[in-house]
């Protein structure tokens, strides 16, 4: 449960500090509303902010179809007469989680 707490934190504190260069103003919030039309603010903090959210979504669907391998895999040792049923409806769930991921991926890269 600590080491939990502990990622929990890092994680909220990585976060914060990818979020607090996206959201810095440039040299071009001091100047007056005139020359601030010509001037453009790059946007590399936001793609900085994309790949965090592409690691996460990647860490997080591994997570999710390791602990259903396992859990199949130690329902299929335990019960190998249901071996079948456990893989059929373990391959759908593997298929399911890595379609949420796809779509999550093309958020996290065209947002």
């Amino acid at each position: 449960m600590i080491k939990f707490a502990k990622l929990s934190i890092l994680s909220i504190v990585a976060l914060l500090a990818c979020a607090m260069t996206a959201m810095a103003q440039g040299e071009a919030a001091a100047t007056p509303a005139a020359e601030t039309a010509a001037v453009s603010v790059p946007q590399d903090s936001f793609v900085i902010t994309n790949y965090l959210g592409i690691g996460l979504v990647v860490i997080g669907a591994s997570y999710g179809i390791g602990k259903l391998a396992a859990s199949a895999l130690e329902g299929m040792a335990r019960q190998p007469e249901v071996a079948g049923n456990i893989q059929t409806a373990m391959i759908i769930a593997a298929a399911l989680i890595e379609g949420f991921t796809f779509f999550a991926l093309i958020l996290c890269w065209f947002a």
